[in-house]
């Protein structure tokens, strides 16, 4: 449902900041650290399995908005490489849940944090305390911004 009211100029600008921004520090943010040379998508997959705990490969098709042909091909390296497994759905043992193992959730868990100490240092060398304050204030008010 579009709201009909017109938007302010400075709506629109801090949107547009906001959306720019937050795209750099996403690329910065990936290229600080590869997750062990995965694909996006592989590293996708991988993330979602250990936030969400098991899946099988069309219900992470369907959440990923991918087709079903490349979450296959994506899980198959991902299980080659020792970082998912595969389970009997304890519901319908026709079908596999795959499931991330240790080795999966060490690599999510040192790229997160090689990640989060690249934008700490960043963070530190270049914004004052007081800048640093302002990010933390600015964080707050976008995730104000996402409440549903």
């Amino acid at each position: 449902m579009s709201d009909t009211r017109e938007l302010s100029p400075s709506a629109v600008r801090a949107a547009h900041e906001v959306r720019v921004v937050v795209g750099r520090l996403r690329r910065r943010l990936r290229e600080s650290h590869q997750a062990g040379e995965l694909t996006l998508t592989q590293t996708s997959l991988l993330s979602r399995l250990e936030r969400e705990g098991p899946r099988t490969a069309s219900d992470l098709a369907a959440a990923e908005g991918i087709r079903p042909q490349s979450v296959a091909a994506s899980t198959a390296v991902l299980e080659e490489r020792g970082l998912v497994t595969r389970r009997a759905d304890p519901d319908d043992g026709r079908r596999q849940l795959l499931v991330i193992s240790p080795p999966g959730r060490e690599l999510i868990d040192s790229t997160r944090a090689a990640r989060e100490e690249w934008l700490a240092r960043a963070l530190q060398e270049r914004l004052t305390d007081e800048e640093r304050g302002t990010v933390v204030a600015a964080m707050a008010l976008l995730d104000r911004v996402t409440d549903r």
